[in-house]
């Protein structure tokens, strides 16, 4: 009878954690809805007809574009457009939001936002890589000689530093259109070869590929760079297959380096926007051997770049 009593009780609270969740989901999706409402009637208002090609007129009140204008321009009805303002429960296709996108002429950023509150992943996103300023390939250089690089979400290299261009293999010999961290560390033997742990690597490695594919799925280099690997790589195909997600996190790790032996760091992401995307790769020695080891793969760059 005990153990009937806990079993009722044990189905009884997952019941209610389960109605929580769903009411925390709730409350999530009233939020995005209002604050994509504010935002569509905030970019409307404030675009001025000649703009979007409209005649201004004597008798226009509405500051910026009109409901119905907004619609027609983006071919949906004034009403679906109008519940979109009011912050109905209703679905956007990712159409619509294309067509608003165009509409209230958004910038990149503004665009990604609008998505992000309909909880849609764009189509189209924007291609462009983070600015690789004076400022940030300076940072690079003072970081050594500790190797650094700039990366982007989908592991590709945008910008190294001479520490970082010896740690793995000769970076520089590397086709520029291959020099993404997932290729290299799934199809190069050399940069297969530095790494100590690299069943556990590569593993982690796609596992943090799959959760930031989760925002790109309809992007067609994040799908033409899973193909390639599915296509050139038996041990890829098994881990993507484990079907595993991580969040991004420091780590240690250890290298075995052609010139100066054996390293090991500590890895840490240094993130260069709000979101989980472009960011600065650092390699810090942990211990004292380590770090003369990395001093001299300093000097054997910077004597290779004289």
């Amino acid at each position: 009878m005990a153990h009937e009593t806990r079993i009722r009780e044990a189905a009884a609270g997952a019941q209610d954690e389960t109605r929580a969740g769903r009411s925390r989901q709730a409350a999530a999706s009233a939020i995005r809805r209002h604050e994509l409402a504010a935002f569509l009637r905030h970019r409307r208002e404030h675009i001025a007809p000649e703009r979007v090609g409209l005649p201004r007129g004597p008798r226009r009140r509405t500051p910026g574009l009109r409901r119905e204008e907004v619609a027609h321009l983006s071919a949906v009805g004034v009403t679906w457009y109008t519940w979109l303002e009011q912050a109905r429960d209703i679905q956007v296709s990712v159409q619509v939001l294309d067509a608003l996108a165009r509409t209230l002429l958004l910038d990149p950023g503004e665009r990604a936002h609008l998505f992000q509150l309909a909880g849609a992943t764009d189509p189209a996103p924007s291609a462009t890589c983070p600015s690789l300023t004076p400022a940030l390939r300076a940072l690079l250089e003072q970081i050594e000689p500790f190797p650094a690089c700039l990366q982007n979400s989908r592991y590709d290299i945008l910008a190294y530093n001479r520490s970082y261009g010896l740690l793995f293999c000769d970076l520089a010999a590397v086709a520029p259109e291959d020099r993404n961290c997932m290729v290299l560390a799934y199809t190069n033997e050399e940069w297969r070869s530095s790494i100590v742990h690299l069943e556990d690597a590569t593993r982690h490695m796609a596992a943090r590929f799959r959760a930031a594919m989760a925002g790109h799925l309809a992007d067609p280099t994040w799908k033409t760079l899973l193909k390639r690997l599915r296509d050139q790589s038996p041990d890829f195909r098994r881990d993507w297959d484990r079907h595993e997600v991580v969040a991004p996190a420091s780590k240690r790790k250890e290298f075995r380096n052609a010139h100066v032996g054996r390293l090991t760091v500590d890895h840490t992401d240094l993130w260069l926007s709000p979101e989980v995307g472009p960011r600065m790769v650092t390699y810090v020695p942990v211990d004292e051997e380590s770090r003369e080891r990395l001093e001299k793969l300093h000097a054997i760059a910077l004597e290779r770049n004289a």
